[in-house]
């Protein structure tokens, strides 16, 4: 024999999985999203350190811009003098492409001390 109670709300589970399931997809796109563009600002922060380096040592701007190609990282390269220093401001739009068509750009500046080996 079942219960009245059991046949009114047979489903219930189904349904409310069903409206929770997209929000928790949604939650969980947008968490491993933010992971990937922390693992891009790290790998764009340690590129201007090595092109901050090469621009020191009297390399150019278009070898330091090389440098950050051949890594992967599809950023532009400018080369600022400071005083004593050169730095180097890299700038590249989010490799996430809903943070990319939102507008994100990350970028790194590093510097270093000019006309050292």
């Amino acid at each position: 024999m079942r219960s009245p109670w059991a046949d009114r709300h047979r489903g219930s589970v189904t349904a409310e999985f069903a409206v929770v399931l997209p929000a928790v997809l949604v939650v969980l796109t947008l968490c491993l999203g933010a992971v990937q563009v922390v693992g891009q600002q790290v790998r764009l922060t340690d590129a201007a350190g090595s092109a901050a380096r090469l621009l020191a040592r009297g390399e150019s701007p278009a070898r330091a811009a090389g440098l950050v190609d051949g890594l992967g990282l599809h950023a532009t390269v400018a080369a600022e003098p400071v005083g004593e220093f050169v730095c180097a401001r890299l700038s590249a739009p989010s490799g996430f492409a809903p943070f990319a068509a939102a507008g994100l750009t990350l970028g790194a500046r590093s510097c270093a001390l000019a006309g050292l080996p």
